[in-house]
């Protein structure tokens, strides 16, 4: 097929004025993306496709370029092949604040997104159900496509709906979203007595039992710990960072990345400015806590809230957040738990607008040559695009074929 590349030109063009990569060392970071391209580990486009056009998405063009939609996306096909991705996990998120049975209406809708992207558009992407798989199709120049369930209240507490979830393409499930499940905790609210209870263990095991990666972004470090006790795979954490260097619920402490380590596991660098730099997890505390004083200053009458709020924002601008922060993680993961254990998971399409130089999916050699001018040999380079999280799917495969003599537990939430 025909892969869609831009030149060196038109990337160092993408970067931040003031900090462009230098022409060598992008050219070495697309040569390396060449033989090893990006896997990445969450990417919210499907959900984005249907939240602005419904179930209209089937009219887009998504050969088109996404940036001059009415709603801007991150993602579109030939920015896919420009950024050298060659692995996707999907996202099908639903909001926590769905549950029951209608989380899993929900879920099955956007599932149907994912398989009719790739129906759409089989010149661009296949389905992928193994580590084999991926590496299958990275070679005809697709996009190998996996799913991540985002949120453990998407399965309804039936272990049944996470088989049928598996046997559809999912191929990781983030135990939660912002909000507590009734059996693991999420980093948002606060820590209850068992983090991670018998129902919960079991969740892990089936998981185990049938291939499904365990993902630890967006759970409690105690409920991160209590996991890493029990699985016997490798986990992933799809979109998370190190809170050593932001103090953000949504990163993974040292002590948890040292453990991580340990169990065979990836943790796959975020991009969203407000979890990767200090200073702007800062500015919005700063500015959530300036929105409530005006509020209660001028009770009942919104426009005064809302015109010293405009006053308040052109007084203290957001940090200015660049590519070269993600860096920063990826330099302290790689310094903690090895680079082994790190990957990217940038969350396209799931948040408003990705550091500067690193505006959407076509942008990751600017990542990588960054990496490359910090003196990153080209080994560890191929190990964080793709190869990492290769390796641990395979461990999770063998795993999961050590244990295909069990039955399928019987286990309820209740029981």
């Amino acid at each position: 097929m025909k892969i869609i590349l831009a030149p060196l030109a038109a990337l160092l063009l993408s970067t931040a004025a003031h900090a462009q990569p230098a022409e060598k060392d992008m050219a070495r970071a697309v040569a390396v993306l060449k033989k090893q391209p990006v896997i990445d580990g969450h990417n919210d486009w499907p959900g984005a496709l249907r939240g602005g056009f419904g179930e209209k998405w089937w009219e887009v063009d998504l050969m088109a370029d996404s940036r001059r939609f009415q709603r801007p996306l991150h993602t579109d096909i030939p920015r896919l092949h420009q950024g050298h991705v060659g692995g996707q996990f999907w996202s099908v998120y639903v909001p926590a604040s769905v549950t029951g049975p209608a989380a899993v209406k929900a879920t099955i809708e956007q599932i149907d997104i994912v398989h009719g992207i790739i129906a759409r558009y089989p010149e661009h992407f296949a389905l992928a159900s193994t580590a084999a798989d991926i590496r299958r199709i990275q070679k005809t120049g697709k996009v190998a496509s996996l799913l991540g369930v985002e949120g453990g209240s998407q399965m309804d507490n039936s272990l049944p709906v996470l088989r049928m979830y598996h046997a559809l393409g999912v191929r990781y499930m983030t135990l939660t979203h912002t909000k507590h499940s009734d059996w693991a905790d999420s980093a948002n609210e606060a820590p209850r007595a068992q983090p991670l209870t018998e129902y919960g263990k079991a969740v892990i095991n089936e998981m185990n039992r049938i291939g499904m990666l365990v993902d630890l972004s967006h759970v409690s470090p105690a409920t991160m710990k209590a996991v890493l006790a029990v699985t016997k795979a490798p986990v992933i954490y799809s979109h998370s960072s190190a809170r050593a260097l932001a103090d953000h619920p949504r990163n993974v402490p040292d002590d948890v990345l040292a453990l991580v380590k340990a169990n065979g596991g990836v943790v796959m660098a975020n991009f969203v400015p407000g979890f990767i730099s200090s200073k702007a997890v800062e500015h919005a505390a700063a500015r959530a806590a300036e929105f409530t004083r005006q509020k209660l200053l001028f009770l009942g009458q919104p426009e005064k809230s809302a015109a010293a709020m405009a006053v308040w924002n052109k007084a203290n601008p957001a940090p200015v957040v660049d590519y070269t922060v993600v860096a920063d993680h990826l330099d302290h993961m790689a310094k903690v738990a090895g680079h082994d254990h790190i990957g990217l998971g940038a969350d396209y399409d799931g948040i408003p607008a990705g550091p500067k130089g690193l505006e959407g999916v076509e942008t990751y050699p600017v990542l990588f040559a960054e990496l490359v001018r910090r003196g990153w040999s080209d080994e560890n380079l191929a190990k964080l695009a793709g190869g990492n999280i290769l390796r641990a799917m395979e461990q999770a495969e063998r795993v999961a074929a050590s244990m295909k003599g069990g039955v399928p537990t019987a286990a309820t939430v209740g029981g």
